[in-house]
């Protein structure tokens, strides 16, 4: 699936903290959300999607962290 572009995410008011690369599938999520009264058995299928996404970034966080840690011999940034 293609990014959300700057304005299709100001158009659906999006919070900047969620405006990451799995906007494209918050978008519909928070659509079908307010369209069930944010009923919690509604929408799963969107909120598996989005959620899988979030743990896929993460993912990739975590092995970029680590690659720059075994980079620096495993010594902290922080």
């Amino acid at each position: 699936p293609t990014e959300a572009t700057r304005e299709e995410m100001r158009d659906a008011k999006v919070p900047l903290a969620y405006r990451d690369s799995c906007a494209n599938l918050l978008i519909p999520l928070n659509r079908c959300r307010f369209e069930t009264y944010y009923l919690p058995w509604k929408c799963q299928d969107e909120r598996h999607s989005y959620e899988k996404c979030q743990y896929v970034e993460f993912k990739k966080r975590v092995a970029k962290m680590d690659e720059l840690r075994a980079a620096k011999d495993g010594a902290r940034s922080n």
